[in-house]
């Protein structure tokens, strides 16, 4: 039962993620055509930087589920939770250092990122 639990909410978060990406990855595209390469480039860095570490986090949150597990449920939650802000450090780090990039399109396709977990479940839950 506890399988059938993670593997459902593991569903859910990955649906999330692929929705989060098309959104991102619409967007950087958008930047791409509007603007050139470097925009598009930098948008979908910062799409990479939001999206990549929700979809680790998902992966390790939903390891386990149910009654019988919740110490396994909290620390995966934990777990999850630093290693998903330890990715997105270092990817901000690669993104600053190693890459030229411009900051606009990659903060702005970053925050998108981020708020688009938190609109979708409001415009399901409407429809």
């Amino acid at each position: 039962m506890s399988n059938v639990l993670a593997r459902r909410g593991r569903s859910s978060a990955y649906k999330l993620v692929v929705i989060q990406a098309a959104i991102v990855g619409v967007t950087s595209i958008l930047l791409f055509a509007l603007w050139g390469f470097q925009y598009g480039l930098s948008a979908f860095a910062g799409g990479v930087i939001a999206v990549l570490p929700n979809f680790v986090f998902a992966t390790l949150a939903f390891s386990h589920a149910g009654a019988s597990a919740s110490g396994k449920v909290v620390q995966s939650f934990f777990l999850g939770e630093a290693v998903k802000l330890l990715l997105t450090i270092v990817l901000f780090a690669i993104a600053f250092g190693l890459l030229d990039m411009v900051f606009a399109p990659l903060f702005a396709t970053y925050a998108l990122g981020i708020l688009v977990p938190w609109a979708v479940p409001l415009y399901f839950k409407q429809n």
